[in-house]
């Protein structure tokens, strides 16, 4: 098989991830949206966090919110929980990596603010435990996850939401990622200032 004829074949596999996706997330995507616009209304703000390609798509979300996403309109207070490299070290180093989410979580987490806490398996530790500090300090969860999961899928709770991708391929879980954030970040917009 030729490299063009591969990238062809990545392309129909992203596709045919996203086309199985959109009647199985539409739910839980405008839940999420629910949440977050609910939180933005009652002057909270939201924490995002994840590892690798999912803290990009934290720190992804959160500049769409600060800056602006397709429209002009006022910044929405939204902190990806992955760029301070002072906190992330003193937290890794002092205690354990898997804190490192969390205790920021219980530093700037108020009840009322949503966790939007992204791993392509379910089962990151700092993610785990940012979802467990989060609900101590009264945070609504947006969870988003691929595979079965995993250990996430079982803390969640009521008001939480879990966006799931139905795929077991890393590369294509992230893909959809990507685009239910350009929809949550669209939705809120519509919401807000539409």
């Amino acid at each position: 098989m030729s490299i063009r004829d591969e990238v062809i074949q990545l392309f129909e596999a992203s596709i045919e991830t996203k086309h199985a996706a959109k009647e199985i997330l539409a739910d839980p995507i405008a839940a999420a949206v629910e949440r977050m616009t609910t939180a933005f209304s009652a002057g909270n703000k939201i924490l995002s966090c994840g590892n690798g390609g999912s803290a990009a798509d934290a720190q992804h979300f959160s500049a769409e919110l600060v800056c602006r996403f397709e429209r002009e309109r006022p910044g929405l207070p939204a902190v990806a929980l992955t760029t301070d490299t002072s906190a992330l070290t003193a937290i890794s180093n002092d205690y354990h990596y898997d804190e490192v989410f969390a205790k920021q979580v219980k530093a700037l987490g108020q009840a009322g603010d949503v966790l939007l806490a992204i791993s392509t398996s379910g089962n990151s530790a700092n993610v785990v435990r940012a979802i467990e500090a989060a609900h101590e300090q009264g945070l609504t969860v947006v969870a988003l996850t691929g595979r079965d999961g995993g250990h996430i899928a079982r803390l969640l709770q009521d008001n939480d939401v879990e966006i799931r991708v139905p795929s077991n391929s890393t590369a294509r879980v992230q893909e959809v990622h990507l685009l239910t954030i350009h929809c949550l970040c669209h939705q809120i917009d519509e919401i807000l200032f539409g």
